[in-house]
């Protein structure tokens, strides 16, 4: 039976926001030394540089940015609306990835623990990406990851399937977002195959080194090559809704303030 002790490095038992934002030139450089994978994650484009996307990204809702991942790419970049955080927080950060599989209780097989190794080695500022196939009744993430996590600077968690150790998690301060809630352990069930690869989260394709936004309305996935276009759009919606807001309270009509900024 778990005892549950307060944990130290917790910043406050009510943490009603975390906002973490990554140092992502020294995040990508850090990695390549780090990590013995097939390619360290790609900076942002030298169109819009580092600060630019963090000021972006830190401004705007996840809804903005799903729609700027819309208008820029054609494809769905927001994740299952099932996709939630543990507590209220904000993360931006590129991604790290894992995959995990079932395993047969039976199955001996000396398997790398790829999703540990992942833990370990993520630089400070990565978000977690973690799937679990048809893993909604099982737990990705519990206290232990999360206390590694949190005394490794990584930023957050994002888990197809489910979390564990709520409260803990909460009182740690660490950042997760994930489908489901449940008390069951991923040992003996889950066995991790693959790591730093593209998978597919909550219905959207996520590779390392693409970014992620998350709030408390949901996680949006951005391809790393269409940041620049996603941080212009931004700052052109910023632009429009920050005239369309006077403009709505003094008409009363949202309909006037659509013809005159086009905002959708």
């Amino acid at each position: 039976m778990k005892t549950r002790r307060p944990f130290a490095l917790a910043a406050s038992s009510g943490c009603a926001c975390v906002l973490i934002v990554a140092g992502a030139m020294a995040l990508h450089a850090q990695s390549a030394r780090a990590q013995s994978a097939p390619s360290a994650p790609s900076a942002p484009s030298a169109a819009a540089s580092t600060a630019d996307v963090m000021d972006a990204f830190r401004k705007a809702s996840t809804g903005n940015v799903a729609d700027a991942v819309d208008e820029a790419t054609g494809v769905r970049g927001f994740m299952s609306a099932d996709m939630k955080p543990v507590f209220k927080a904000k993360v931006i950060g590129p991604a790290v990835t894992v995959l995990l599989r079932r395993a047969l209780r039976t199955d001996r097989r000396d398997w790398p623990n790829l999703q540990i190794q992942t833990l370990d080695q993520a630089p400070p500022g990565s978000v977690m990406v973690e799937v679990l196939e048809d893993g909604l009744e099982t737990a990705g993430v519990g206290n232990l990851m999360a206390t590694t996590a949190k005394v490794r600077g990584l930023a957050g968690m994002v888990i197809d399937g489910g979390a564990r150790d709520i409260e803990e998690l909460e009182e740690i301060g660490f950042p997760v977002w994930s489908r489901s809630q449940t008390p069951a352990t991923s040992v003996g069930r889950y066995v991790p195959v693959a790591r730093d690869v593209p998978v597919t989260c909550a219905g959207v394709l996520v590779r390392p080194g693409d970014w992620i936004v998350a709030d408390k309305t949901g996680v949006v996935v951005v391809a790393r090559e269409s940041i620049p276009q996603v941080v212009a759009l931004l700052k052109q919606y910023d632009d429009k809704e920050t005239k369309m807001v006077p403009l709505i309270q003094e008409t009363k009509s949202m309909g006037k303030a659509l013809e005159r900024f086009n905002r959708y």
